[in-house]
């Protein structure tokens, strides 16, 4: 995307008072999460945490910001680069790693929070073994970035998929 339809798009989420500024302006979360593209994301929250560096913790963007996540988000973007990112996003508690409580987050994500799409508790488990047996390589009960890559490299749809078209 052209940094200058970005900066359009960035600037529209600003109040008309502050769009002179946009540069230098940061767009609330609660804005960034009215965009079409992240509207309907179950990972919505996670990727404006990610990819927001506010000091204050609020997961707004800069400008800045929202290219990056722009970026990831392209078709232009590398595997390693979307496969990078989709890992943050997945690591619900920052820690590096994705665990039994990432994964299962992952899953409620993915299946929906309402009591007729949720997975019963064995299920669940069911699920989280199964893709523990298929991406822990060392064997330590978590996913590392290169486990994670590694599964990711052999999914030919991944890049693709993990994209956002604005």
């Amino acid at each position: 995307m052209a940094t200058r339809s970005a900066y359009k798009r960035f600037s529209e989420l600003l109040p008309k008072e502050e769009r002179e500024n946009a540069c230098s302006a940061r767009v609330p979360k609660s804005q960034i999460l009215t965009l079409p593209e992240l509207r309907a994301n179950p990972f919505q929250h996670r990727i404006c945490r990610v990819f927001s560096t506010s000091d204050d913790g609020d997961d707004s963007m800069s400008f800045e910001d929202f290219l990056d996540m722009l970026s990831v988000f392209s078709d232009s973007a590398t595997s390693e680069i979307k496969s990078h990112y989709a890992f943050r996003i997945f690591d619900f508690d920052d820690d590096g790693t994705l665990d039994r409580r990432d994964l299962e987050k992952l899953v409620d994500c993915l299946t929906g929070q309402g009591e007729e799409s949720r997975l019963s508790n064995a299920e669940m488990e069911q699920l989280i073994q199964n893709i523990l047996e298929e991406s822990d390589i060392d064997k330590d009960g978590t996913i590392n970035l290169s486990e994670f890559q590694h599964v990711v490299s052999r999914s030919p749809d991944f890049a693709s998929s993990f994209k956002i078209v604005l």
